[in-house]
Parts: C-alpha cells; sequence; structure tokens
C-alpha cells in the first residue's frame, strides 16, 4: 500500500497576508478625510443660503439689521414673517387677504410648472426617441446637428424674446393667462428635456426592442413595454429639473400676467417697496415656495439618481 499524502492545508497564516505600509494608510487616511471635508464645506456653502432663508422668516427687524445668524442663542424667534402673510399660528383661523393672494400665486405656480413640465416631457420624449432611434437630414444638418440646435436654444437672452412674445399674446389674449404660461415654459424647458432624454435613450440597448419586434410587437407597442419603463428613471429627472426652472421663472411670469395669472416668484420680488425690503415677509414666502421642490426632490430622489447616471454608464 502507498502510503497517504499528507493533507494539504489551506489556511493562510496572517503573517503571510501583504499589508499596506503605514505610510501609504496616513496617506490614504489623509486623502479620505480632505475629502469628506471638502464635501462638507461645500455642503455648508450649498445649504446656508435656506438656512439663513428660513431663519429670517421668524426674526424681527432688528435680528435682520444685526445679523444674528442662531435662534434661540442670538435671537428669539419670532411669527412676524408668517404673521404678515396670515400664516402663523394666531392668524391662521382669521379671514386674511394676503393669504389669498399667496395661495392664489401659489396655485398658478404649481398648474403653471406641472402642467408645462408634463407637455414638455411628453413632447420631449417623443422627439428624443426619434433622435436616438433614428436617422435625419434636414440640408447640412443630421441628428447631432438637430439635438445641438435644440440645446442651442437656450443661449438666447429672454429679454430678446420679450417684445415678441409680448406682442403675439396680445393679438392671441393670451397675456395674464395660465395657458399662456404654460405654452412659454413648456418652450422654455423642451430642450433640456429632449437632451436629457436622448442620452436616456441611447443608453437603451437597441437589441431590447428588436427582441420585442420578433415577438410581434409593433414599433410603439415596443416603445411603451419595453422602452419607457427602461427609461423612467430619466424621465422623472427631466421631470423635476423642468419643474424647477418653471417654478422659479420670474422675468416671463412678471412681464406677461398682472392680476390673474401672477405666480409666487413675481409675488416675491414685490415684497421691496419704496421704504426698503420685507426680509422677514420676503423670507417666509421664499421658505414656502422652497418647501414643495424640496418635497419632491426628497420623494423622488433614487429616480433622480439613477437619471442622472444612466447615461454615464455605457
Amino acid at each position: 500500500m502507498e502510503p497517504a499524502s499528507p493533507a494539504v492545508s489551506t489556511r493562510f497564516d496572517e503573517a503571510d497576508v501583504p499589508r499596506p505600509g503605514a505610510g501609504r494608510l496616513a496617506r490614504l487616511g489623509a486623502r479620505r478625510v480632505f475629502l469628506y471635508g471638502a464635501l462638507l464645506v461645500w455642503a455648508i456653502v450649498c445649504l446656508f443660503p435656506i438656512y439663513w432663508t428660513v431663519t429670517t422668516s421668524f426674526k424681527t427687524a432688528v435680528n435682520v439689521t444685526q445679523g444674528h445668524l442662531i435662534p434661540w442663542l442670538d435671537y428669539r424667534p419670532d411669527w412676524r414673517g408668517w404673521r404678515s402673510l396670515g400664516l402663523s399660528p394666531d392668524t391662521i383661523d382669521n379671514v386674511s387677504t394676503v393669504r389669498e393672494e399667496f395661495l392664489s400665486r401659489f396655485t398658478n405656480s404649481a398648474v403653471a410648472s406641472l402642467s408645462a413640465s408634463l407637455l414638455a416631457i411628453l413632447i420631449g420624449s417623443l422627439a428624443a426617441y426619434g433622435l436616438a432611434r433614428f436617422r435625419y437630414r434636414f440640408g447640412f444638418m443630421r441628428n447631432e446637428d438637430i439635438s445641438f440646435f435644440f440645446l442651442s436654444q437656450l443661449i438666447l437672452p429672454p429679454v430678446v424674446l420679450a417684445l415678441p412674445f409680448l406682442v403675439l399674446y396680445k393679438e392671441l389674449d393670451l397675456l395674464d393667462t395660465r395657458i399662456g404660461l404654460i405654452l412659454l415654459y413648456t418652450l422654455t424647458v423642451l430642450p433640456i428635456v429632449i437632451w436629457i432624454m436622448r442620452d436616456q435613450f441611447n443608453a437603451i440597448p437597441v437589441e431590447l426592442e428588436e427582441a420585442a419586434l420578433v415577438d410581434g410587437l409593433s414599433i410603439w407597442g415596443a416603445f411603451y413595454q419595453i422602452v419607457l419603463p427602461l427609461a423612467l428613471p430619466g424621465m422623472v429627472a427631466a421631470l423635476v429639473l423642468s419643474m424647477v426652472l418653471c417654478w422659479n421663472e420670474y422675468f416671463f411670469a412678471a412681464l406677461l400676467t398682472s392680476v390673474e395669472a401672477k405666480t409666487l416668484p413675481v409675488m416675491v420680488a414685490s415684497q421691496t417697496g419704496s421704504q426698503g425690503i420685507n426680509w422677514w415677509s420676503m423670507a417666509a414666502l421664499s421658505t414656502a415656495a422652497i418647501a414643495p421642490l424640496l418635497i419632491v426632490g426628497v420623494a423622488l430622489e433614487r429616480y433622480l439618481i439613477k437619471g442622472m447616471t444612466a447615461g454615464a454608464v455605457k
């Protein structure tokens, strides 16, 4: 009989495992501390305006002029800014014309922003799908040139379009109407939607649609059942970005509206008068205007991250 061969040990001694040197560990630790420190500083810089706006809505005139920043430490919070809007706890049950105006402006902004964004997503997604899946030629322009043409419309300063839109809307009887703002906002955000959605559709393999066509689906069936579910994160990201741009738009809202369709940014700017700026009222209005966007952003965070990164991975 042959002697049994000794069992081969598969265990490794901890001493045999190579470890990074102390200098390398120190460099990695220092790099991580610097990175997180820089991100922390950048987060503070980005979030400080929001913090200042929210805290200013609870300040009095003295606290604003003296630059007090920390509530209950530098100053005692007061509901003065919210009281001027009729939204403080002691005035919420009373009749307030300012609160009615605020709710009207808030509704105008919400309706115009959401409607324009949805319309831009509908039109822009179809246009982007065509640019991503089919080849077009208009004179010397190809697909890439057409896509850049759409994006180049954002370079045009809004003031250049002020007089043409003013005359056009006067002739069409669209001045001071929600439908006028919706149509204008749709044209404003449509180039961004087309650009974002084109990258989303380019990131989806064409083979998936070809397999769906082989299974008997039509082009529209493959688009609705295969492409749209995969492009949903990008559509949500484009929708949120469009809503933010429409919600914050001031120039055309101030130019083309007067009473009925005036939006929230116009009301915020109206807090500046001949006697100065009502910082507390403006801060309260700004806080009320920021809150819906924050809620939407937090609720759709995972879609935003997927939508912004999907086009970067091939």
